[in-house]
């Protein structure tokens, strides 16, 4: 979900070379430092390309930056038809080349090590930035608004984006990347008659897009708020969905069968407790997900982002009980 992060004092060291976050995600050799720090210290079993979900609003000219303690803020919002319509043209490769160059480098930095998953934000969640102007308090309530206002705006916008992010996803499987996590972090704000047409929708052209093109290359599909939409999230023909820490993963499993495998579900909050407990709560998820078997998969994760106060030594309980208790049950 997130490896890299301000709860290692090698990030935070980096970080503050770099200046400021931006910096750090548009400097390669940066971005591919604090890519690798957590697979140094930890020795995950991938790598997760250290980017932001808000790439793209940036390369549209909206003027991306962050606010301490407040999170991203852009400098331009989407408030009206003119402004979509003022959206510039994007080639992805000239915006957005400093991902590309990040991707290549960490994997020759990797030397083949641990496989690297790319990712991009979905449609959705990007245009909930967008149209507010940055992260939101009222969990985006004046977008939701256009939903029922001007629902043909934001699907103006939507469909917009959903090409760029496939384009960017593209460009990052060319580079290296071996995988593709799509985030839709604000799908679950969404009332069950408009998922459907103004998230799964755009997911699932991204990941028919994306199969077409790379079909060797797994896709991810992760909504956070998302669970009683996960037959349908599976639907979208992606290879894993990820399941936030609210989720059962034995009832997903029995929802979902063995069309996809499962990504999740740890609550982060857990690597806040003591280390008996995260040991516990490591080995419940695992057992919850049940046997492993051919054509059956769980990718052991937290159900939602690391946070910045969790104690180092509690990932490495994280990992080497995930190591224990896979072993029992494989």
């Amino acid at each position: 979900m997130r490896q890299a992060g301000r709860y290692l004092p090698e990030y935070n060291a980096t970080r503050k070379q770099a200046g400021n976050f931006l910096n750090l995600c548009k400097t390669p050799e940066l971005a591919c430092e604090v890519t690798l720090q957590p697979i140094d210290r930890y020795g995950f079993d991938a790598a997760i390309l250290f980017s932001d979900i808000l790439t793209i609003p940036d390369a549209l000219g909206l003027g991306l930056h962050f606010v301490e303690g407040e999170g991203p803020r852009f400098h331009k919002k989407i408030t009206c038809e003119q402004d979509v319509a003022d959206l510039p043209a994007v080639d992805v490769a000239d915006s957005l080349g400093y991902v590309a160059d990040a991707v290549s480098l960490i994997r020759r930095e990797l030397n083949g090590r641990v496989p690297l998953i790319g990712f991009s934000g979905s449609p959705w969640t990007l245009a909930c930035y967008m149209i507010s102007g940055g992260s939101s308090g009222d969990d985006f309530l004046s977008v939701r608004k256009w939903l029922y206002s001007r629902p043909d705006l934001v699907h103006s916008v939507i469909d917009r984006l959903t090409q760029l992010v496939i384009d960017y996803c593209d460009m990052q499987v060319q580079s290296g990347a071996q995988a593709i996590m799509l985030f839709d972090s604000w799908g679950g704000l969404l009332a069950d008659s408009h998922f459907e047409k103004f998230s799964r929708r755009s997911l699932q052209t991204i990941v028919d897009s994306l199969r077409q093109r790379h079909p060797d290359t797994p896709t991810i599909v992760f909504v956070k708020g998302g669970g009683q939409w996960l037959e349908s999230i599976a639907a979208t023909g992606c290879d894993a969905v990820g399941c936030d820490w609210t989720v059962n993963l034995a009832q997903a499993r029995a929802r979902v069968g063995d069309r996809v495998a499962l990504q999740g579900n740890l609550d982060p909050a857990v690597l806040l407790g003591s280390p008996e407990h995260v040991a516990v709560e490591v080995a419940r998820v695992i057992e919850s997900f049940g046997q492993r078997g051919p054509g059956v998969g769980h990718v052991f994760n937290l159900g939602h982002g690391i946070s910045q106060f969790t104690p180092l030594d509690n990932v490495s309980v994280l990992v080497e009980t995930v190591a224990k208790a896979s072993r029992r049950l494989a």
